[in-house]
């Protein structure tokens, strides 16, 4: 099968067309045709590129863990899905990654893709809306009537998290940059600062339950002394990610996969009430582009793999 993967020495991270082996599903695994793959511009650096999970040296890593596509083989003890099932979902960080013909994920990691999406846009989804999700419920607790902070809310997390929060009732604030502020608007913030040219602490001052960081540096640590008491921060920049700073380390955390909670997000997006954003469009043989162009728009780049047909 055709790949993009990392190359086996360079100054900086760059990805090579390949052939490999077909993988083939083991016991509790399915293979997925993939359709199309969402893309991280950071990503080919983050450690699971770089390291197997003993901690030896990985080589030739193959990237992008989100994905649409069509279930093509099923391991065995699977259950939840059928052969030729659409699907969308994500796989381990250290697994090879859907920037392939085909990839191996877990059950749990997937989930029937939502109706409403060609799959090149159901590709921009399950990492991003995860993250958010996770980082608003599972750490953040969100509750009606909280008060959120989002930082860079026009990226492809921020974006999740704004229309998340509100749509669950949240009063939402949030920071973006420049000509952002109006797309963070449209999302479902009233309250919108531009970073670039305004300190949000100068101008907020009422505290808030959960504080959202998916810009890194010292958002966070500055947005600190804006939190109520029993408030939650949450970071997901991989700036933060070594952080020495005991507050920020309980802060950050990684998005884990969450079959129900792919099938909530799926929902809410085929009821029309979540919305999601396809940045550029790629082939294969491209998808260098996604991680070394500075792109413009919102939402993420997404390389299309196995195109249907027209």
């Amino acid at each position: 099968m055709r790949v993009m993967r990392l190359a086996d020495s360079s100054e900086s991270p760059k990805l090579v067309e390949a052939s490999i082996p077909q993988p083939q599903p083991g016991s509790g695994e399915v293979l997925i045709r993939v359709a199309a793959a969402g893309t991280i511009r950071t990503e080919l650096g983050w450690y699971p590129h770089t390291h197997l999970k003993s901690g030896e040296p990985r080589q030739n890593a193959i990237p992008a863990h989100e994905f649409a596509g069509t279930v093509v083989a099923i391991g065995e003890g699977v259950t939840d899905f059928a052969l030729d099932e659409h699907i969308y979902g994500m796989n381990d960080w250290f697994a090879e990654g859907a920037l392939a013909e085909y990839c191996l994920t877990t059950p749990n990691a997937i989930a029937p893709a939502p109706r409403t999406l060609t799959p090149t846009q159901a590709a921009t989804v399950p990492i991003s809306a995860l993250t958010a999700w996770q980082g608003l419920f599972d750490r953040g607790h969100l509750q009606p009537g909280h008060r959120v902070l989002v930082h860079g809310a026009a990226g492809s997390v921020g974006l999740f998290a704004v229309q998340i929060a509100h749509l669950h009732g949240a009063h939402v604030t949030a920071t973006a940059s420049g000509h952002d502020t109006v797309f963070a608007r449209e999302l479902g913030a009233p309250q919108l600062i531009d970073y670039h040219s305004t300190r949000f602490e100068d101008v907020l001052h009422d505290p808030f339950n959960i504080i959202f960081d998916t810009v890194g540096g010292d958002m966070l640590l500055r947005s600190l002394p804006l939190l109520k008491t029993g408030g939650v921060a949450v970071t997901v920049s991989s700036t933060n990610e070594n952080s020495t700073d005991e507050r920020i380390k309980k802060a950050f955390f990684i998005v884990e996969p969450n079959q129900r909670q792919l099938m909530e997000i799926a929902a809410l997006i085929d009821t029309y009430k979540l919305r999601s954003w396809v940045k550029a469009v790629l082939p294969l043989c491209q998808a260098n582009d996604a991680y070394t162009t500075q792109i413009p728009g919102h939402g993420k780049v997404v390389v299309t793999v196995n195109p249907p047909a027209a």
